[in-house]
């Protein structure tokens, strides 16, 4: 760091002269008619159901989000996973190392245009010269020489600055790659634990509805036997049967992808052991929801930050590419000693000196230079462009999240009432049966339907967790409210 001041200091006060082109200013946040996101305000909080993730939950507009946003899932299990995760995972490591690469890659070209360049020769020559051109001087003769040079461009226009503010640019884009890397990983984690329970409840109910279906055969089988049914009667059981055991090997299947999945993302060979369990019970569905005012998000967003650093880069380019038109100057100098004996290479009367400067001013190139500049103009355009079109992601992000989880509460609401209602008619079929008011067969049915609803209200509860999540991440995730930041 206090290289890196320096270096800003040398620029700005030891160069002199002015920096070419256009001088980067942050883009302005969008101007919103209101703080919602959405073209209708949000409700003041959800509607609610009960059981499992029905809470209903508030928009706290403005609140600030916490850095370890999973942590309101108030799930220790889900917790030391993305803690292990963020150390282990290789992708984190990767974009780590990419920002120390382009760190040293700021700190190589600033030592090699701020710095003069201070070099150290020592040499030692055997020569023979021509009696055709020495004369009565020609003959062999050794030469000695030890010299410093030194060189030295000032940076008159503004290249170097320039050159070196697109390379911090650069530098910043990374770190907010690794902010992105970070965010997406945490996340990643949060949504495939979620996916993960809610296939285990969906498996189970499934399991428990195919159980009911298999009892329901039998009966029916006795029944054709007896000749009580006829045998499409059967024929259509077993079909309903096969059907619904057809939905057992696909959910296992994405159970165990999600669980190779979770061991990835934390770093591990999915059959390595050690791995949590998650149910949905053990998550708590966050009630306080804080969202950031419109005008914050594009100071939270790591992809928008990123964006941004990239429109840097590009107007610094259009500074070097003016400079260029412009005269470039160098100084050079070199101090030594030179002999034909090297005893003698440091004698006082074997000194030998020379400075020099130059100035280089383009005449013609053929138009090149100026169409350099224009290509780096329509350069900036375009990442203004790509700028423009990340915040407008960003915003329907947030947007998105913050209807999806309006939608997801009212849609388990009224799956929390459907399943209410199938357990009621579950439980006056199981009075009704002990009664002998109805028949084993309706009995039967009743607890498939109770079943099946309940696979539906499963999925519905899952989707009000990971929607949660989602908007988190559409936020930025509070990386920013970290204290090693």
């Amino acid at each position: 760091m206090r290289k890196r001041i320096f270096t800003a200091a040398l620029i700005a006060a030891g160069l002199g002269g002015c920096a070419l082109g256009p001088d980067f200013k942050t883009p302005a946040a969008p101007a919103t008619a209101s703080d919602s996101y959405t073209p209708t305000p949000l409700p003041g909080q959800t509607a609610s159901a009960p059981g499992v993730g029905g809470a209903a939950q508030q928009f706290a507009i403005g609140q600030e989000i916490p850095a370890q946003w999973w942590t309101l899932f108030r799930s220790p299990a889900l917790d030391q996973l993305i803690r292990n995760a963020l150390a282990q995972n290789p992708s984190m490591a990767a974009a780590e190392a990419t920002l120390r690469q382009a760190q040293e890659n700021y700190n190589a070209q600033a030592g090699n245009l701020v710095y003069p360049a201070v070099s150290a020769q020592l040499g030692a020559a055997r020569q023979k010269t021509s009696t055709a051109t020495a004369g009565s001087a020609a003959g062999v003769f050794n030469l000695y020489n030890a010299s410093v040079n030194v060189s030295y461009t000032p940076d008159v226009f503004g290249a170097t600055r320039r050159t070196l503010e697109g390379a911090q640019a650069a530098v910043d884009y990374q770190r907010f790659q690794v902010e992105a890397t970070y965010l997406a990983l945490s996340a990643n984690v949060v949504t495939t634990a979620i996916q993960e329970a809610s296939l285990r409840a969906q498996l189970q109910a499934t399991r428990e509805v195919l159980e009911a279906l298999n009892r329901q055969l039998g009966v029916i089988e006795k029944q054709f036997e007896y000749g009580a049914v006829p045998r499409t009667t059967v024929l259509s059981q077993r079909n309903q049967v096969a059907q619904i055991a057809a939905t057992v090997a696909p959910l296992e299947k994405a159970l165990a992808s999600a669980r190779h999945q979770l061991s990835v993302l934390a770093g591990k060979l999915p059959g390595e052991a050690g791995m949590p369990e998650f149910a949905l019970e053990s998550l708590t569905l966050p009630q306080q929801l804080p969202v950031s005012l419109p005008s914050a998000l594009v100071r939270q967003r790591p992809d928008i930050r990123a964006s941004e650093e990239l429109l840097h880069q590009a107007s610094a380019a259009i500074g070097v590419a003016t400079a260029a038109q412009y005269p470039q100057f160098s100084l050079s100098g070199s101090y030594g000693s030179a002999s034909p004996s090297f005893g003698k290479l440091f004698d006082s009367n074997t000194n030998a000196w020379n400075l020099a400067a130059a100035i280089t001013q383009p005449i013609f190139n053929g138009g090149a230079l100026s169409a350099q500049r224009r290509a780096a103009e329509a350069a900036y355009d375009a990442a203004a462009a790509q700028y423009r079109a990340t915040v407008l992601a960003a915003f329907q992000n947030v947007a998105d999240a913050l209807r999806a989880l309006e939608a997801d509460a009212a849609a388990l609401k009224s799956q929390a009432e459907a399943e209410a209602l199938a357990k009621e008619t579950l439980t006056l079929a199981e009075q009704q049966y002990k009664l002998g008011g109805i028949s084993y067969l309706v009995l039967l049915d009743a607890q498939r339907s109770y079943q099946q609803t309940h696979i539906s209200l499963v999925q519905a509860q899952a989707a009000r967790y990971a929607d949660t999540a989602a908007l988190f991440q559409a936020l930025g995730g509070g990386w920013w409210n970290r204290t090693n930041q």
